[in-house]
């Protein structure tokens, strides 16, 4: 299914991490993003296979959807995982464009997504 506007996109991230971007305003990525030079994001489509494939056991995280079509031009779908395109954000992320924000537990069979959600 293509990516349109109106799909939302999804940042998982360490939720301390997260509330510091809230109290500083602005987002500027993980370690991961900083060394890769962008912020990675997933569709619905990729965030569970994201979850367990970068954050196994990974206790205290957040799942962060944010409406692309805010992103503007620093936001692009390039080739990644068996060449799906994966959403990437070269630049920073105003914590205010978070449509909403839902917390990611861990289960015992990985994490748990928001059933009404993806």
């Amino acid at each position: 299914m293509p990516l349109t506007t109106t799909s939302l996109i999804y940042k998982i991230c360490p939720k301390s991490l997260w509330r510091e971007a809230e109290t500083a305003g602005v987002f500027a990525g993980a370690p991961v993003d900083l060394a890769d030079g962008y912020i990675h994001f997933s569709t619905g489509a990729q965030a569970r296979e994201t979850a367990a494939r970068h954050f196994a056991g990974q206790r205290d995280l957040l799942l962060i959807a944010v409406d692309p079509a805010r992103l503007g031009e620093e936001l692009r779908f390039e080739p990644s995982r068996g060449g799906a395109l994966f959403p990437h954000l070269y630049g920073r992320l105003d914590p205010g464009l978070a449509r909403w924000i839902a917390p990611l537990p861990l289960g015992t069979e990985g994490h748990r997504f928001p059933e009404d959600v993806l």
